[in-house]
């Protein structure tokens, strides 16, 4: 199995696999799975097979769940800017700094590294099953700042669903961890898990406070999007340049840094 994990041909043909299984599943578009196969190659460079393994388990879940109920969750993805396709940016934005941290390690080997990409990968994972999951939710979320009731989907919101799936999503990654390397012990995954679940609280934050959101001039409607009914939206919220993807690879980002400089 070691042998497999850090066989390099199989591991570049394991990349082009998943890139190219991710665009005909459609949870990827074109550009989505060249930003997959580049994020792919530099994880491998400094985690090998086990990097993989770990992000392609967040990849698969993570598509799973946003195509779980599609029917039900028409209505939130009205709201946000892109769609359940993943495009190279939205790739970037949660598969970025897990390829910086590959690079890193690959550089300038040292353990804390496997810290700091399991955390990144946790806090994408904690925060994809949280929205996913949460949106399915009977209850209406409420704003973390406003603490008031709010439509389901809009961004700095969460509910107790989503809170669980949060706890789930970082702790699959976590536990996932503590089988693929040596180097985490117990104690490691449990601590690596709630700097997960951090993560996504430090994602709902800047959600609820610097991500843009916008107010549709013709129905009224509160989205991402900067047009909506076939007009110009207006910024009602937040920085026109914070959209999601700027939040998603900003909180990773933060919890990563913690986690490494907590632990090296």
């Amino acid at each position: 199995m070691i042998a497999l994990l850090e066989n390099e041909i199989l591991l570049l043909i394991g990349i082009i696999v998943l890139a190219l299984g991710g665009y005909k599943l459609k949870a990827l578009a074109a550009s989505g799975a060249i930003g997959t196969f580049l994020v792919g190659i530099f994880i491998a460079l400094g985690f090998k097979g086990y990097g993989l393994l770990l992000i392609g388990l967040f990849f698969v879940t993570s598509s799973l769940w946003s195509k779980y109920n599609r029917k039900h969750k028409e209505n939130m993805t009205d709201m946000h800017e892109k769609g359940s396709q993943r495009d190279i940016v939205q790739v970037f934005a949660n598969g970025g700094v897990p390829a910086l941290v590959g690079i890193l390690a690959y550089i300038f080997p040292a353990d804390y590294w496997i810290y700091g990409f399991v955390v990144a990968i946790a806090v994408a994972n904690s925060d994809t099953w949280a929205s996913e999951i949460g949106s399915l939710s009977k209850r209406r979320p409420f704003s973390i700042i406003k603490m008031e009731t709010v439509e389901a989907g809009t961004s700095g919101a969460i509910s107790v669903l989503g809170t669980l799936a949060a706890l789930a999503g970082a702790a699959l990654i976590s536990v996932a961890s503590f089988f693929l390397w040596s180097e985490i012990h117990f104690t490691h995954a449990l601590f690596l898990a709630a700097l997960g679940v951090v993560g996504c609280f430090i994602d709902t934050f800047l959600g609820a406070t610097v991500q843009s959101a916008y107010r549709c001039k013709v129905c009224g409607k509160h989205v991402e999007k900067k047009e909506h009914c076939q007009v110009p939206t207006q910024l009602v919220k937040g920085n026109v340049w914070v959209n999601n993807d700027v939040v998603n690879i900003a909180s990773i980002f933060i919890a990563s840094v913690i986690t490494i400089l907590f632990l090296m």
